[in-house]
């Protein structure tokens, strides 16, 4: 008769149990891998947000003056446009807004570098004029640009 010894039976080997219970033998190599990998993920992830971070602050402290048109109006003369900017700057930055008035072909029939100099302050809300070649049906905001930028 044979005896059977550490669950095997009729003369089989013992070896470790096939259905062996989670976390009674230690991790896997699939385990540790998957631990790495979690890990390395997380790190690269962070490393990413902080990069989009820095990148997002230096856009952001560079613009010492934005605009925003805030409205304009085409029919005050078949030569003008009035265009109406919201200016936000630095208390002590000058620099230059251009605007510029569009026909209803799409063709650019004015344009304006409005000069921002006032001092001391911050916004700045005015209405402006430009000079047309032609009928304007709309106005654009092209950008400002800071003096020594």
């Amino acid at each position: 008769m044979n005896a059977v010894r550490d669950g095997a039976s009729g003369g089989t080997p013992a070896g470790p149990p096939s259905g062996a219970p989670e976390g009674r033998y230690g991790r896997s190599a699939d385990d540790r891998a998957d631990r790495k990998l979690k890990i390395i993920g997380s790190v690269l992830g962070v490393l990413l947000l902080l990069l989009i971070g820095w990148i997002g602050y230096g856009y952001i402290s560079r613009q010492v003056i934005s605009a925003e048109m805030i409205k304009f109006d085409p029919r005050s003369s078949q030569t003008e446009v009035r265009v109406h900017l919201e200016i936000r700057k630095d208390a002590d930055a000058t620099g230059t807004c251009t605007v510029r008035a569009i026909a209803e072909s799409g063709a650019e029939v004015g344009r304006k570098d409005v000069r921002v100099d006032q001092r001391g302050q911050t916004r700045i809300d005015e209405i402006y004029p430009i000079r047309t070649t032609s009928e304007a049906t709309s106005a654009e905001l092209v950008g400002c640009t800071a003096d020594g930028q």
